[in-house]
């Protein structure tokens, strides 16, 4: 039987690659995006949070199954945190009593390799604590000073949006009602939004340097949508609040081989 998901981001990237193999495969997808979708909403507001869960559980008929949260801007301008945490914390948690209502319910959020890169602290706790004002007046006098110093916004919205991953996960509204919810966390991605930075061999050594990926290189969009496809099927029953690092050995190579001596 088909299982109804929602796909955020869903007109480009990873969003229409992660809803075309989900149809190929028979299954039912709910896009939404600003234009070109099923759903058209603004995720940077508040109210188009709201608009865009109300119409996905409409036209769902009140029961979702999945949710995959693709949606993402990289951006040096403040709107990035807005859709990067608030547009994806926000409305997985307006979608959660649709999502309770299924027989199988599963969530996953994209989040990124540049999680792990310098950020601004008091922007994700600003985040974490809910406050979208706060976390926008940050953003905005980080990207008043330019570009490179703006561009903090986008890893401290991906760190934020992995932490509120790995916490919410485990509540009892999530794990409790038996939803497992996780992130995957990409390298450099073929898509759209990093076609700029790639064309250009002075570009690709700056992506190549913060993101090393030794494993095959750049990656597709259906190399990250098949881990979404697999983390929100019926198969995944217990993987839960996991920052899976779907990134050709970035993460291996700048961690290295010991992330555990912090509890020795």
């Amino acid at each position: 039987m088909a299982r109804t998901y929602v796909v955020t981001g869903s007109a480009s990237g990873i969003g229409a690659t992660t809803s075309a193999l989900l149809r190929e495969r028979g299954e039912r997808v709910i896009g939404i995006d600003l234009k070109g979708a099923d759903v058209e909403a603004d995720l940077s507001t508040p109210q188009g949070r709201v608009d865009a869960a109300a119409k996905a559980v409409e036209l769902a008929g009140g029961t979702i199954d999945a949710v995959i949260a693709c949606a993402g801007i990289s951006a040096p301008v403040p709107k990035t945190i807005s859709v990067n945490y608030f547009g994806v914390a926000e409305l997985l948690e307006h979608l959660r009593p649709a999502l309770a209502s299924s027989e199988a319910p599963r969530a996953a959020v994209v989040s990124s390799m540049a999680s792990l890169q310098p950020n601004s602290a008091e922007m994700v706790a600003a985040a974490l604590a809910g406050d979208e004002a706060e976390a926008l007046r940050i953003a905005e006098a980080l990207t008043a000073q330019g570009p490179e110093t703006g561009y903090l916004v986008y890893p401290s919205s991906k760190r934020a949006i992995a932490r509120w991953v790995r916490r919410t996960a485990i509540s009892a509204e999530w794990a409790g009602a038996g939803i497992p919810l996780n992130a995957v966390a990409p390298g450099t991605v073929l898509t759209p939004m990093t076609a700029g930075l790639l064309e250009t061999a002075e570009g690709r050594a700056m992506v190549d340097a913060a993101v090393p990926m030794p494993l095959n290189g750049h990656q597709p969009p259906e190399t990250v949508a098949n881990l979404l496809i697999w983390l929100t099927s019926v198969e995944n029953s217990h993987m839960a609040g996991q920052v899976i690092y779907d990134d050709g050995g970035a993460d291996a190579t700048l961690r290295g081989d010991d992330i555990w001596s912090w509890n020795d």
